[in-house]
């Protein structure tokens, strides 16, 4: 069997498709790394949206190789073995399955490096979400060899990989519901929203048994000597889309499965005062304590004594309960998985803390936070998200006339910002007025 198989990889197109799935991967993942170098979940979602190209060019490779062999005209030559037509078909299959999990991996890879360091949590969930993605991957090219079988022309390699393109990114938003959308097509429902997504198991389990169903009708298509009996291929495609739609949750269920709620639990320094990341950024912790402990240390006249991450998502909507003795900080991680724009952390941090919680509204407050936080740094007040800084005009002047009070008054209206911050209340008159 091994000879058999070593044959088949020499004279197919397999290794030519696994050359090219594993460059067009590789580049992708490359070029995108900031969307994916916050954690192995990541990392395998990304890939796992970029199918919407692989598969097609999985399709593509299989259609190509059932041309060869077409246009070789060697169809008699084998028919003429003793053996019956399915079991001819297993070489081609198997090796063809091969090199597009070897590419698939090998890109896969070829990423992980990048994260090695800094990528500490690694849910069993991501290790389903790749064998998803091999799954679709064969079920992609034994298509592509099935159709090339069916209709063996020049053509059908591209206009394949076209077909496939257009319904992998625009057929799944015919579908009324995301748990549906994400069952019937492998790339899509895979966009990572905040550092805490993940793939709930009954979706991958969906995703995994359309992509068998593929395969096998894909398979059937190759194996039935009369072309008439195709519609063979039928009966696996109903069962696996049946099966399916009953599998996969959807709503509300389908939305909460989407966030990994280990993910979000805290990992805290064992010494006061006390940081505290996520487990997605457990890695950070060396380089973001000391920088919120200065943070802290400006805040030694109110209430604050700890620094958690703000765990807060959008998709669903999530949220960590506010405290008065905590400050909220957001970590982002850039594109090698270290925290990005490191010199915002302290700004943001002492910002946020005298806005007030989330809950409040608090934009009202903002040039009053902005000037109070820049007036405990001894630094001219800027604003702005992700380190696009910019001069805050109103916050320029508050700050201005903070710095011409004595220290001891400065430090008493400071102190009463955070206070009326922590209780909802404006506190725009707050440092020209005086303190409370």
């Amino acid at each position: 069997m091994n000879r058999i198989l070593g044959i088949e990889f020499r004279r197919s197109a397999a290794l030519g498709a696994a050359f090219l799935i594993t460059i067009a991967g590789t580049i992708l993942l490359q070029a995108t790394a900031s969307r994916w170098s916050t954690g192995w979940m990541a990392l395998a979602m990304t890939q796992r949206e970029y199918l919407a190209l692989l598969s097609p060019l999985a399709m593509a490779a299989g259609a190509w190789q059932s041309y060869r062999v077409h246009r070789a005209n060697v169809d008699e030559l084998f028919a003429s073995a003793s053996r019956p037509r399915p079991q001819r078909m297993v070489p081609i299959l198997v090796t063809t399955g091969l090199a597009v999990i070897v590419a698939y991996l090998v890109t896969l890879l070829t990423a992980a490096p990048r994260i090695l360091d800094t990528a500490r949590y690694l849910p069993p969930a991501a290790y389903v979400v790749v064998a998803v993605g091999l799954a679709a991957m064969i079920a992609s090219v034994w298509l592509g060899l099935a159709v090339g079988r069916q209709v063996p022309a020049l053509a059908t390699a591209p206009a394949l990989a076209v077909i496939g393109f257009a319904l992998l990114i625009f057929a799944p938003h015919a579908l009324p519901d995301g748990g549906m959308t994400a069952a019937f097509s492998p790339s899509m429902g895979m966009s990572v929203f905040s550092d805490y997504d993940t793939v709930d198991g009954q979706v991958s389990a969906a995703q995994g048994l359309w992509m068998a169903a593929i395969a096998v009708a894909a398979a059937v298509l190759l194996a039935v000597k009369d072309r008439t009996l195709a519609f063979a291929a039928l009966v696996p495609l109903a069962l696996g889309a049946t099966a399916t739609a009953l599998l996969v949750p959807t709503g509300d269920a389908y939305e909460r499965g989407r966030l990994d709620p280990a993910a979000q639990e805290l990992v805290c320094t064992a010494d006061a005062p006390r940081v505290c990341l996520s487990r997605a950024h457990e890695a950070l912790l060396p380089e973001v304590a000391p920088k919120a402990r200065r943070a802290l240390a400006l805040l030694s006249r109110t209430s604050a004594v700890q620094a958690h991450e703000d765990t807060t998502t959008l998709f669903p909507p999530t949220s960590p309960k506010s405290r008065a003795d905590t400050v909220l900080m957001r970590i982002t991680v850039d594109a090698h998985g270290r925290l990005a724009q490191p010199g915002r952390l302290e700004p943001a941090m002492l910002t946020g803390a005298f806005t007030g919680p989330d809950h409040c509204g608090d934009m009202p407050n903002v040039p009053v936070a902005t000037a109070a936080a820049f007036w405990l740094l001894d630094r001219k007040p800027t604003a702005g998200p992700d380190g696009l800084e910019y001069v805050d005009p109103d916050a320029v002047k508050l700050w201005t006339a903070l710095r011409t009070l004595p220290r001891a008054e400065a430090k008493a209206r400071v102190t009463a910002v955070y206070q009326a911050a922590q209780k909802c209340q404006v506190a725009t008159d707050l440092l020209t007025r005086g303190a409370r």
